[in-house]
């Protein structure tokens, strides 16, 4: 919880004991309080104020009271803080206490368990605050004396006042803050008085009671007085003692709380302060006459009470509390006697007596057995004790005299011996312990008699047993326990002297009486003597093993049959329960290592000898006597190393336990597992066929038993006794295996039964038939065997007993295959044997295995042990395949492999790639020369080797190329090895990569374009992720190895040279940061004294974080990244945190942390392709060279990473200004309002985003199996990704990415069926249906592209969608079944599911939208691959056809995740009528709820709907803006001018800015057609909102009025007529200002456009003249003209000597130029832009080919095409005039024939260079990608006349197409259409863009695919383009003259045909256009008829 969660909930929370967020929020502070100094200001400030306290009735409120326990716990934990506000506001709370004995103070709802409760905390903080502070417990002192006092005194009266005061001095008793001197004895004072009335009250009318005023004056003579009543009233006869009954019950509950409180404040104030001796006396006598009476009272009994039940058990207990409270006084005031004097010690040994005196009333009285008793009790003897040890001598003798009587009366109570001892027992050892611990050195004398007394104790009370002939008696309960406290007296003192005082008197005990006759005396001490022998004192230890030994064998020889269930019998209770308990007891308790040897072996000596005598005995099971003994040999075998050398004869003794544990059946049953293939050992039958049983009968199910043998077996060595002489051991099993017994090794029937437990033992791998050469012994020898070596790895997974002393115990040395290997080392075993013993080693391997899987959920600790249990069999069987026998070698990679699969993580441990990298290659030089063995391992080596690696490449090549750096970078260790070369051609032959990889097959993680990225990025390598790189794993392995050498080694110099510095002064750490990361990562941080390598660390970090803070700065401002400053800084960082990875210093973290949390989020937060490929190095870098930072680093990685969806960064960037072409189209061919578009391009935060990833996923395929940390890390990553609402970019370019995150979001579901998330199963399952939905909503947008010029990009992109097909594929078809109806996540009554809302069938429906989600996946794969590769031959994948059932299926579930998918759906299929028919269907049932989506509209919005006036428009008011294109389409005449449609497209087009709307002029005038008023009102509304909006419709309607003395066709007739009335309301609504810039501009043009009338009748010669004699008459009037065609271009002034007469059929155009300068740019950048004034030409056509020209050049640039186009402005400006801009910089094609006689290809080489040069091939590079842009616009405009004169090449050698006169259906010649072509390409033009001449050359590839792009995106806003065309049709332009123009051009478009079709066709059809006949026929016809060059 953070501060200011817990700041919200304080107060909210407070009342009775609710003060958990107080007491977090001040220990928050406690820890940093200056950091918090605000935090602690606003509580002190939550205080009651010292004014309200002063009041006369103050008053404090919850909050308040809250505040000050809170101040008061900061003081307790903070006492030294130098804010002195805490304790200013404690101290005048103390102060205003006594004013809180008041109701009126404290808040209504409190009563007084509440209060009661306040004081009690308040108190304690004070008291802790005291203690600790001797300056704040002065300060405290000087106030509270007067406020105990106030208390005390408020005691008298009753109500809640009183009862407030009470409560106080309750919780006081127990908490006492310090008082002064003066105010002790005033306070002593009062308690006496107030004790004076409680007391004399208590006893009623008592003889020789002193007068009042001498009471209260304190005289002593009250106590003598009150101290002769007691005695008198003890020792009086009946009637007195009834009287002293009735005298106690008279005194009141409340009284004698009061006493105790009294008793307890006046120890308290002893123990603060010093009073006078007057008083001291005072208090002895009180307490004397307590201790006095508390005897009497203790004798009392049950019966003598009139009191009964409850209230006299309640009376006693506070009579008890108080008698305790005066014994604690008295002791308190013995502390402060003279210890010399000889009064003290008289008073001293007085005071024992009666404390000793009063401990016995305790033990003897009947209310023993009451909590309050025995507390009373242990006060009693705590104080004894504290007495006697302190003084000494005399007293100590004393108490030891008296101290023995009360130690055996202790004893004298039930029998202690059972769990639970009694309260008072312990008290009285425990005193024992303290008198004789504390005695023993100061007076040894009266010590050894007060123990020696004990002892003898018992021989004194054991006479029961001389008793023959009379029944026998109980032992007595004292002589047990005095035993008892003996023992336990010897095992807290640990004194050899004291065991051999008391152990030979227990030894005498046990072998004077009858050793065969048992006895509970004996038992007793039985367990007594092996309690003292466990304390590994040798004599006691020697001396009591042999007698404990000789009575197990004993029993055994005498006692009766094993058959015979005596399990009450005393006889059987020491065979099976204290004799081997005590074994057990001494092997837990013996420490030294030379006695748990010998220990070891008389146990195994024991075992052997308890096993032959019990195999001896006819008709009794071994396992009787045997297993008992198993729990000792397992703990004293805890410790034993099995690896090491050990004598013969202890090696046998192993071996002869095992033999009997296999022989007696107590072995733990061994699991079952299924029969292995038959590759490995020839067996038959299955293992559930085998039943499993010992040799000698079934097996012993005693969980103690097999728990025992379990760890024996991790102490066991091999039994590998003998090598080769297998008869002697033969020889010596069957001494083993009595002959006379029913098992006998002659009985062959015993034979078959012992191969046949073998058999099962081997888990059937080896037939009982083949068995046949193996004797009975022997098989029964092997069971043992097979046994051991299973049993090891099934009781902790095979990791055998070691000295962890050095480090960890997980090594492959300490693998349990190191001993099931020895057995197969053997040489010239039988075959039947050698086959044995290879089953047994499989079947331990599948036993390791079960264990293993079994504690896959196991988190923590218990998950670490299980992971370096794997690692060390791993790195055994790695080891092992250097073994010089061969089938060892072929076994341990046979087993290898197979761990390998079931648990791929070892892949990735770096002890087993040590192993696999480096052990073999030492290993081989280590041994004898053996040229054969070499090879052959060296064989095997490079095999494994190269598997290994590729395999853990292919999977996460991240983390792997970062494990074989850091092996790299070990020192030296590879020139070390003799063989390296061999490593080093192994690993240089693997290559992975973008290109083609042949290093493994199939698909695996690496294929993932984002992990092979990141893959580049972690090797270090300097690769261009934009192209297709192949990665050299060795190479660029050295390379970054080294340079993270370099690193360590600059920061070890840095280091050394700082140390021998003696240290420098840091500079200080610069502050600020930047916005986003500074709320992220918190402030400095201050270390206390430190060592120079501590110093050196933290100027280090603190250098670190400012640079890193740095580089977030100048990202936060826009600046950019200088790359190898970044990676330098965050590799030194690196290297700085690693150098520290060692360290057991705690000093720093706080600063390593901060760094550790900087290189993680840095990376993150600059966000771009570079920053985040050196995160992904640092990261890798991080986690295989620190594996246990793995979480660390993750954990940081995924917080950055939610970071970035709550910002909107990257992947995430959800805003629509990040949307890619869908935002920059805005209003024009998409819906919505135009946003200013981002300055950081969006794609490469994406990018970094597709980085990020790949390390992510390479991550979790390194912890998937091992790491439920870091799996649940990754989990909390995708659940807070895939949270509603949908947050993720819509920007085309982030497809890849985001269906890469996906495949990463099913490859963690996939994991569901894994042991180790099993129990997150139901969050798995709710987590797949986010992943499915959120793809699901990725389809809620239009398909789009977006091109990077970058076709490893591309083809990435499709890959991406590939594999996560190909991953719900697999999921699919490995599905067993789909969560049904009623599922965990849906409520069965409601069915209501919390990802898909409402539904009917959980199961079907999830099913159906995997399908959709597939298809649409498969659809998405298939363009962004046709994208990818659109010239690519290859073909598609055959998809499978849909039937129209499965459409309308298909709409429906895309409907019902989101309306929007199902539009989307229709987008994507848009011929397919059954789709578009259900999602009709669908919009007109739901069209409330789908008001928001405009693009519902053309499913409602139809001419049909407004024929019938369907009900479904009045939807329309409510309808969200859709895309002007779209709203001018409602515009055309088949709408008919419907009131609510046409209501809607004005509110659309209103819903824009007028300059939006300007280019779309022409559409809006030629609609007037149509209209009735309602578009001519908005265009009057929008002229008053822009000038240039009016002036540019003015000129458009002046365009459409008919030339002078031409007629207008019927038609227009209306349509012309209302033109000047428009134009004239238009002009009329003009502001003044407005109608000033009208009037100039206009005039300003129409001047410059009359000079052509005036030029007509001037001679050809003199017409340039003539121009510039009218433009010297012309003036710019005001800096506010503007270019007509260019309104961004404000006109500056006119080059007169500019003026050009152009040729022309009709009146003579002009050229002019201006001098402009952009609107919004610099006032001095003046530019001249040349502009045709045209009279008597019709500009509209070309205004509309130019206006689709426009948007092909705005969709181009939104996708990220790089085609080119020049829209250049034309605009009508009146009747048969208009207004050209000149292409800047161009000649045409003809013109450049006039200097040249040439080809494109020559000229081009003249201006630009040779071929190949640079400029050649920018210039052939521009003049590609302009003619791939207008080979898509040609094909879709038809533009004809294509002669040279109409296409213009500019300076940088882009093609321009001018001249539109004829497009579409017309064409010259009287539309003989002689140009076929779709678009020219010339054979100049092919000379260009394809050098090879025959289309196979990069370059018309290159143009090909462009083309095709071109023609694929155009595609997408196909309705937009014709839409713009449609609304011309009525215009009478002279394209619309003939034919089908708007259905051609839809054609053109092939809207039926897939990507991959349409691709195809584009390319058709510029094969077609390739140097085509007609092109050059028709250059050479205008050549021969215009002389136009060709």
């Amino acid at each position: 919880m953070t501060i200011r969660n817990v700041n919200i909930c304080v107060f909210s929370n407070f009342g009775g004991s609710k003060m958990d967020p107080m007491i977090e929020l001040c220990d928050i502070i406690a820890r940093r309080p200056e950091q918090f100094r605000d935090k602690l200001a606003w509580i002190c400030g939550r205080c009651p104020q010292p004014d309200t306290l002063q009041n006369d009735s103050p008053r404090a409120s919850r909050s308040q009271l809250h505040a000050v326990i809170g101040v008061a716990r900061f003081l307790s934990k903070c006492p030294h803080s130098r804010d002195d506000r805490p304790i200013s506001v404690t101290l005048e709370f103390i102060r205003a206490i006594p004013s809180s004995f008041h109701r009126s103070f404290w808040p209504q709802s409190y009563n007084n368990d509440a209060i009661s409760s306040f004081f009690v905390d308040f108190l304690k903080y004070i008291s802790e605050t005291a203690n600790a502070s001797p300056d704040l417990a002065s300060e405290i002192a000087e106030y509270f004396g007067e406020v105990v006092t106030t208390s005390v005194s408020n005691q008298e009266g009753n109500g809640n006042d009183t009862a407030i005061s009470r409560a106080f001095l309750l919780a006081l008793s127990n908490n006492f803050p310090p008082v002064l001197q003066s105010d002790a004895d005033q306070l002593i004072d009062h308690l006496f008085d107030q004790l004076s009335t409680l007391l004399t009250a208590s006893q009623g009318e008592i003889p020789g009671t002193l007068d009042t005023q001498a009471a209260a004056n304190g005289s002593s003579v009250y106590w003598n007085s009150y101290a002769d009543h007691m005695n008198f009233s003890i020792d009086g006869g009946g009637a007195m003692f009834a009287q002293q009954v009735a005298s106690f019950e008279d005194e009141s509950m409340e009284s004698l709380e009061k006493q105790e409180v009294a008793f307890k404040l006046i120890a308290h104030t002893l123990e603060k302060v010093s009073i006078d001796k007057k008083h001291l006396e005072q208090v002895r006598l009180i307490a004397k006459k307590q201790l006095q009476s508390m005897s009497a009272f203790l004798k009392i009994r049950k019966r003598d009470w009139n009191e009964k039940g409850q209230p006299l058990k309640a009376r006693i207990n506070a009579k008890l509390s108080a008698f305790q409270a005066a014994a604690r006084m008295q002791i308190k005031s013995l502390v402060c006697l003279d210890v010399d004097a000889k009064t003290s010690k008289k008073l001293v040994l007085e005071t024992l007596a009666l404390l000793i005196d009063a401990a016995e009333a305790c033990l003897l009285s009947v209310w023993r057995k009451l909590r309050a008793c025995e507390e009373l009790f242990i006060s009693l003897l705590s104080g004894i004790a504290q007495v006697a040890v302190s003084r000494g001598g005399q007293p100590l003798r004393v108490l030891l005299i008296r101290l023995k009587p009360l130690v055996l009366a202790a004893c004298m109570q039930a029998d202690t011996w059972g769990s639970s001892q009694g309260v008072m027992f312990d008290g009285v050892l425990k005193t024992c312990c303290e008198i004789i611990e504390t005695g023993w050195a100061k007076d040894r004398a009266p010590i050894d008699t007060f123990i020696m007394g004990l002892a003898t104790s018992i021989r004194e009370r054991n006479d029961y047993g001389e008793q023959d002939d009379k029944e026998k008696q109980e032992v007595p309960a004292v002589q047990l326990n005095v035993i008892r406290l003996l023992a336990d007296l010897n095992v807290a003192v640990s004194k050899p002297e004291v065991v051999d005082m008391i152990l030979p008197l227990f030894i005498e005990s046990l072998e004077e009486g009858d050793a065969i006759t048992p006895s509970l005396l004996r038992l007793r001490l039985l367990d007594a003597v092996s309690r003292m022998a466990s304390l590994g004192f040798e004599k006691s230890y020697r001396e009591t093993v042999v007698l404990m030994t000789r009575s197990y064998l004993s029993k055994l020889s005498s006692g009766g049959s094993g058959e015979n269930k005596t399990s009450e019998s005393e006889a059987t209770t020491e065979r099976f329960e204290t004799l081997p308990a005590g074994f057990l007891l001494i092997a837990t308790g013996l420490k030294n290592a030379k006695l748990r040897s010998d220990y070891r072996h008389r146990l195994l000596s024991l075992c052997s000898d308890v096993g032959l005598a019990a195999e001896s005995k006819s008709g009794r099971s071994g396992a009787d006597f045997l297993g008992p003994l198993l729990p000792a040999v397992a703990e004293v075998c805890s410790d034993f190393d099995p690896t090491v050398d050990l004598e013969p004869s202890l090696l046998k003794l192993f071996r002869n336990l095992w033999f009997y544990v296999a022989l007696f059946g107590l072995a733990p049953p061994i699991q079952k597992t299924q029969k292995s293939d038959s590759s490995t050992l020839s067996s038959s039958g299955s293992m559930s066929a085998i039943a499993l049983q010992a040799v000698a009968g079934p097996y012993m199910w005693n969980e103690q038993w097999s728990s025992a043998v379990q760890r024996i077996a991790q102490g066991t060595p091999p039994l590998v006794v003998s090598s080769v002489k297998w008869l002697e051991d033969e020889l010596e099993l069957n001494a083993l295996h009595n002959p006379g017994s029913r098992q006998g090794s002659g009985n062959e029937k015993a034979a078959v039964s012992q191969r046949t437990a073998l058999s099962a033992a081997l888990g059937g791998r080896v037939d009982v038939g083949a068995m046949s050469t193996i004797s009975g012994v022997k098989a029964t020898y092997l069971l043992a065997v097979a046994f051991l070596e299973i049993i090891r790895f099934i009781s902790n997974g095979g990791i055998l007993n070691g000295d962890t002393s050095g480090g960890t115990s997980f090594t492959a040395s300490r693998s349990a295959f190191s001993c099931a290997f020895e057995y197969l080392k053997t040489p010239n075993l039988m075959p039947a044997v050698s086959q044995c013993l290879t089953a047994m080693v499989h079947r331990a391997f599948e036993t390791a295995v079960s264990w293993l899987e079994d504690r896959i959920t196991k988190t923590g600790d218990e998950a670490v042990i299980r992971e370096s249990t794997l690692f060390a069999h791993a790195c055994f069987l790695i080891n092992s395949m250097s073994q010089r026998e061969e089938h060892i070698r072929d076994i341990a990679v046979k087993l290898l492999v197979q761990l390998r699969e079931k648990f791929p993580q070892v892949l990735w441990n770096s002890s087993c790639l040590d192993s696999l990298l480096f052990f073999v290659e030492n290993e081989t030089t280590s041994v004898v020369n053996d040229p054969a063995w070499e090879a052959a391992v060296r064989s095997l080596y490079q095999k494994n080797v190269r598997e290994w690696t590729v395999e853990s490449l292919s999977y996460a090549p991240c983390t792997t190329q970062g494990l074989l750096q850091e092996k790299l970078c070990k020192a030296n260790t590879w020139q070390k090895a003799q063989h390296t070369t061999d490593v080093v051609s192994l690993l240089s032959e693997i290559r992975i990569g973008t290109g083609k990889n042949d290093c493994w097959t199939g698909i695996r993680t690496a294929n993932i374009p984002a992990v092979m990225a990141s893959a580049a990025a972690a090797s270090g390598a300097n690769l261009k992720l934009s192209e297709a790189f192949i990665l050299e794993v060795l190479s660029t392995g050295i390379v970054s190895a080294t340079v993270k050498s370099n690193y360590a080694g600059e920061i070890a110099g840095m280091r050394r040279l700082y140390n021998s510095m003696g240290g420098f002064q840091s500079a200080a750490p610069q502050q600020g940061f930047g916005g986003g990361l500074q709320r992220l990562i918190s402030g400095a941080f201050s270390q206390p004294q430190q060592t120079e390598d501590e110093a050196f660390n933290e100027v280090s970090i603190s250098k670190f974080v400012r640079l890193l803070q740095k580089f977030v700065n100048s990202a936060e401002k826009g600046g950019e990244l200088d790359k190898s400053q970044f990676r330098e800084t965050c590799c030194q960082a690196t290297a700085l945190l690693l150098s520290n990875l060692g360290s057991d210093r705690k000093s720093n973290v706080k600063g390593f942390s901060q760094l550790l949390r900087l290189l993680c989020w840095c990376p993150a937060y600059i966000a771009t392709p570079d920053a985040m490929e050196t995160g992904v190095f640092i990261w890798t870098w991080l986690v295989s060279a620190a594996p246990q930072w793995g979480s660390l680093v993750l954990a940081e990685l995924v917080d950055a990473w939610l970071w970035t969806i709550d910002t909107k960064r990257g992947l995430f960037a959800s805003d629509w200004k990040y949307s890619g072409p869908t935002a920059k189209l805005r209003p024009h061919l998409s819906a919505g309002e135009p946003a200013e578009l981002p300055d950081i391009n969006p794609v490469d935060q994406i990018i970094a985003h597709r980085l990020w990833l790949g390390f992510f996923i390479d991550r979790f395929e390194v912890v998937r199996h091992n790491s439920v940390e870091q799996l649940l890390l990754i989990g909390r990553m995708l659940q807070g990704t895939t949270k509603l609402p949908w947050s993720f970019s819509r920007h085309p370019a982030a497809a890849g990415t985001f269906f890469t995150f996906m495949l990463l979001g099913l490859k963690f579901c996939s994991c569901q069926s894994q042991g180790n998330l099993q129990n997150f199963r139901s969050g798995i399952q709710l987590l797949e249906d986010r992943i499915y939905r959120a793809c699901l909503c990725w389809f809620a947008f239009e398909p789009q592209f977006y091109d990077m010029n970058n076709m490893n990009f591309a083809q990435s992109e499709a890959q991406s969608v590939q594999y996560f097909c190909n991953e719900m594929v697999s999921q699919t078809d490995s599905k067993v079944q789909a969560p049904e109806k009623g599922d965990t996540l849906v409520h069965a009554n409601e069915e209501y599911h919390p990802v898909w809302g409402q539904m009917d069938n959980y199961a079907a429906g999830r099913e159906k939208r995997k399908q959709l989600l597939l298809m649409l996946c498969q659809n998405e794969c298939d363009r962004l691959e046709v994208w990818a590769h659109p010239v690519s031959k290859e073909p598609m994948p055959v998809r499978p056809k849909l039937t129209p059932e499965k459409w309308i299926e298909h709409a429906r579930i895309a409907f019902s995740v989101d309306p929007r998918i199902a539009f989307a759906l229709a987008s994507r299929f848009p011929t397919n009528v059954s789709l578009k028919t259900e999602i009709t269907q669908l919009v007109q049932s739901n069209i409330l709820d789908i008001r928001e989506i405009p693009e519902a509209l053309p499913y409602f919005v139809t001419p049909k709907a407004v024929d019938e006036n369907s009900a479904l428009l009045q939807q329309l008011p409510h309808w969200a803006a859709c895309s002007i294109t779209v709203a001018l389409e409602f515009l055309t005449p088949q709408y008919k001018g419907h009131p609510r449609v046409m209501a809607y497209v004005l509110r659309v087009l209103e819903s824009y800015p007028p300059d939006h709307v300007t280019f779309y002029m022409p559409q809006l005038v030629q609609s007037l057609r149509y209209d009735e008023g309602r578009l001519e009102g908005y265009l009057l509304r929008a002229t008053k909102k822009s000038d240039i909006f009016a002036h540019i419709l003015i000129w458009h309607l002046q365009g459409e009025e008919p030339e002078e003395g031409q007629e207008a066709e019927e038609k227009n007739l209306a349509f012309q007529a209302m033109l000047p009335a428009v134009r004239q309301r238009i002009v009329d609504g003009f502001s003044p200002e407005a109608q000033d810039v009208f009037e100039r501009e206009f005039d300003f043009f129409d001047k410059v456009t009359s000079i052509s009338g005036v030029l007509f009748p001037i001679p050809k010669e003199e017409r340039r003249a003539g121009i510039r004699k009218e433009l010297e008459k012309i003036q710019v009037n005001g800096k506010d003209l503007y270019l007509p065609t260019a309104p961004n271009k404000l006109v500056r002034g006119i080059r007169v000597d500019s003026g050009i007469p152009l040729q022309s059929a009709a009146k003579v155009p002009i050229m002019i130029t201006f001098n402009v300068i952009d609107r919004d740019g610099d006032e001095n950048d003046i530019k001249p832009q040349a502009c045709i004034f045209k009279v008597g030409d019709d500009c509209r056509q070309d205004v509309l080919a130019l206006q689709v020209i426009a948007q092909l050049r705005d969709i181009f640039g939104a996708v990220g095409l790089d085609l080119y186009l020049f829209p250049y402005g034309v605009l009508p400006t009146g009747p048969g005039r208009g207004i050209i801009e000149v292409v800047p910089n161009t000649r045409s094609r003809s013109q450049m024939g006039e200097t040249t006689d040439g080809g494109l290809y020559e000229i081009f080489q003249q201006d630009f260079g040779p071929v190949g040069s640079p400029s050649f091939e920018a210039a052939r590079r521009n003049f590609l990608v302009s003619s791939a842009g207008y080979a898509v616009a040609s094909l879709l405009l038809q533009p004809k006349d294509r002669h040279n004169g109409n296409l213009l090449f500019d300076s940088a050698g882009r093609l321009v197409h001018i001249d539109f006169g004829f497009i579409f259906e017309i064409s010259p010649g009287g539309n003989m259409r002689f140009e076929s072509a779709h678009f020219k390409l010339s054979h100049e033009m092919t000379q260009l863009l394809d050098p090879s001449g025959v289309m196979k050359s990069e370059t018309w590839d290159n143009f090909v695919s462009l083309c095709i792009k071109g023609y694929l995106a155009s595609r997408r806003y196909m309705n937009g383009i014709i839409n713009t065309v449609l609304l011309m049709l009525d215009s009478g332009l002279p394209c619309f003259s003939r034919g089908d123009p708007i259905g051609n051009l839809r054609k053109r478009f092939h809207p039926e045909m897939s990507e991959r079709e349409a691709a195809n066709f584009m390319k058709s059809v510029c094969v077609d256009a390739y140097n085509k006949w007609t092109t050059a026929g028709y250059d050479l016809i205008q050549y021969l008829q215009q002389g136009i060059e060709k």
